[in-house]
């Protein structure tokens, strides 16, 4: 994947993450691309954030993908530093052509670089083929994840 290129998200590709975002049923529930407000503010907080990092990869000057990485530095585990993976996006154009396995191993060599010791996502319950291609990446559906809407 020579001719992409990974780096910060940054205000102008905001449009195109929350396009990315919104398609898919439900992305198209949860997102709103006609108003980027809340988004850039979002951008803002993240990108003052040292252990969090909003990433896009670009292809020709198109963002075609998107992922949040973000490292998690804890107690557990022999006081071992995690990163959890979130917002994983490739573009409709670019699926299947190996962009979300470069990318995912992007990540994970971006995490042990940050001196990771292990490396979460997650997944919508209801996404089976992103569960399958994650599993295919060595990853393992070991923990029950609970979510409150507050």
């Amino acid at each position: 994947m020579g001719d992409l290129e990974i780096r910060p998200a940054a205000s102008d590709d905001v449009p195109a993450i929350v396009a990315m975002l919104a398609d898919d049923p439900l992305g198209a529930q949860r997102e709103s691309p006609d108003d980027l407000t809340p988004y850039l503010a979002a951008l803002e907080r993240l990108s003052a954030d040292p252990n969090q990092h909003l990433m896009v990869a670009v292809r020709e000057g198109r963002v075609v993908g998107t992922l949040q990485l973000t490292v998690l530095p804890g107690l557990s585990r022999k006081g071992s530093t995690r990163a959890l993976i979130e917002g994983v996006r490739i573009h409709s154009d670019e699926r299947g052509s190996g962009l979300g396995t470069w990318f995912i191993e992007w990540a994970i060599e971006e995490s042990r670089r940050q001196g990771c010791q292990l490396v979460e996502l997650t997944s919508d319950a209801t996404r089976t083929d992103a569960h399958r291609f994650y599993e295919r990446l060595g990853f393992t559906a070991s923990h029950v994840g609970f979510k409150l809407a507050l």
